[in-house]
Parts: C-alpha cells; sequence; structure tokens
C-alpha cells in the first residue's frame, strides 16, 4: 500500500495553483452551458483553455478516459462521456475537471441546474453542496476520514433520505490525481485514518435523489444510479489545517459566471446546516 504523502507549504501553493485552473475551466464552462449545447463542446472549450495556461487535461488518457471532462446527465453520477446529444431544460449536468501543471494536480466538480429544474431536484443539488462544506468543515488536524464521511452521510441520509454512494469516493492528491487516503462519504466519527496537517484531499459527495446503489453503462466509464434516479456530485480539493480546513478550488469564480448565466439555475448553500460542524 502506498504512504500517504504529506504536502509542504509550497507543494500546497502549487495545488492550489492547479486547482484554481480548474476552477476557471469550470466557469467558463458556466458561462457556456445552457440547453442546446452539447457535452462534447463543452469539452472542447475546456480542453483549449487548460491548453492555453500551458496545462495538462488531467482526465484526457487517465486510464483510456476519452475526455477532458466527465460530464455526467441527471441519472448519471459520475464519469460521464461527454457526447452530441443536446442539454435540455429542466436536466441537471454534473462536470468533473482535472488539470496537472508544475507537477501537481487540481481536481473540481459543480453540477449545474439548467433551466426549469423540478423544486425536489434543486433540493437535491442544494443538499449535495451543503453536505461537502460539512465534509469539509471535519477535515481538520486530529480528527478521522470517518469524521468527514459521517457528516456528509448523516445529513444526506438521515435527514433527507438521500442514497450516498458508497464505491465511489473522494481521495488524497498531489503529484498524482489519485494518492491515498480515500476518503469515502460516509464514516463512523473518530474511526480511519487521523487527519494531519498537510494532508491534501479531495472530497467530493456524490449523492443519489433514490437509492444510493449504482451501476456502470456498457461504455465502460458512466457510473449511474441503479434506480435512475437524479445524482448532483459537488467537490473541492482541500488541505488539512489546524483549526479549519483550507479550500484550495474555488466554486466562487463558477458561481459569479452563473449569476450572469440566465439559462442556468444558483444552487444555494444551506448555511444553516453548516453550524456546530
Amino acid at each position: 500500500m502506498k504512504e500517504i504523502k504529506y504536502k509542504t507549504d509550497e507543494e500546497v501553493e502549487l495545488i492550489r495553483h492547479s486547482c484554481l485552473l480548474v476552477c476557471k475551466t469550470l466557469a467558463h464552462v458556466a458561462s457556456l452551458i445552457k440547453p442546446g449545447v452539447t457535452g462534447k463542446y463543452l469539452d472542447k472549450e475546456a480542453e483549449a483553455l487548460i491548453r492555453d495556461h500551458k496545462a495538462i487535461p488531467a482526465f484526457k488518457d487517465y486510464r483510456g478516459f476519452p475526455a477532458s471532462l466527465c460530464i455526467s446527465v441527471n441519472e448519471q453520477v459520475v464519469h460521464g462521456i461527454p457526447t452530441d446529444i443536446e442539454f435540455k431544460s429542466g436536466d441537471i449536468v454534473s462536470v468533473d475537471c482535472g488539470t496537472y501543471i508544475n507537477q501537481f494536480y487540481g481536481d473540481s466538480a459543480y453540477t449545474f441546474a439548467l433551466g426549469e429544474v423540478s423544486a425536489d431536484v434543486m433540493q437535491l443539488l442544494e443538499v449535495t453542496n451543503t453536505s461537502l462544506y460539512k465534509g469539509i468543515g471535519a477535515a481538520v488536524h486530529g480528527k478521522h476520514i470517518g469524521d468527514i464521511g459521517y457528516h456528509v452521510q448523516s445529513y444526506c441520509e438521515n435527514e433527507y433520505k438521500y442514497g450516498v454512494v458508497r464505491e465511489l469516493v473522494g481521495h488524497g492528491i498531489g503529484m498524482e490525481l489519485h494518492e491515498p487516503p480515500e476518503v469515502p462519504n460516509y464514516g463512523r466519527r473518530g474511526k480511519g485514518k487521523l487527519l494531519k496537517e498537510g494532508l491534501v484531499i479531495a472530497i467530493e459527495p456524490m449523492i443519489n435523489m433514490g437509492t444510493k446503489d449504482v451501476k456502470q453503462l456498457d461504455d465502460g466509464w458512466t457510473i449511474i444510479s441503479k434506480d435512475k434516479t437524479p445524482s448532483a456530485h459537488y467537490e473541492h480539493t482541500i488541505c488539512v489545517r489546524k483549526g479549519k480546513a483550507d479550500i484550495l478550488s474555488d466554486h466562487s469564480l463558477i458561481e459569479a459566471e452563473i449569476i450572469k448565466n440566465t439559462e442556468v439555475r444558483t444552487v444555494a448553500i444551506r448555511k444553516e446546516a453548516l453550524v456546530n460542524v
């Protein structure tokens, strides 16, 4: 088993640089995405922006993945391959992006709500987005990996009866896209690896409206909810610190573009749920 690699302050700043490029890319996606647009178009735009910054799209050709973005629509949980199918009003579209620059990776994801999205689906997005920050709130020096998952799981499952995907988890990140430790979105307080300052991890709740169970499509990549209910996915890369985690990615760049895009709904964070994390 590979050892956990704790990062120096200099390495953390290089990862932050990669993560900010990811979020600039997702912000560009946010400015373009709307009903009638295709995943392949967004993927082409994203790859061009990443390469214009002298960086490499982290996902393209990673274990054979054919695109720069993972674009997962509605019941697709993660790892969706961009297609020529046009998005339509009412779709939710999860976009996961990674970059590699200066020897370090960045990783982040956001779910976009296009046009007339139903209230129950908007609630799924808001709860999933909020659960990300509940998990981050527990990602501090002296706590455990299980504390992160506990806060995501208890909020999504106990309060809203959503399905927390078990087969897919967050991960360490640095000079490799996926490093130890795994970061599940479920767990028990005080269990799992001890969190220490300098640990950089990607926390990424993947939450289904219905069952927690998933299955893989015949393309060998796309994961969908088994009951085909909608699924949401949000992700930040963070560094464990004493007292409060340092969030290295920046969703405010994405949200600023969403506000300007009349075809995309804004997704709130339920701030009252973040108290006493």
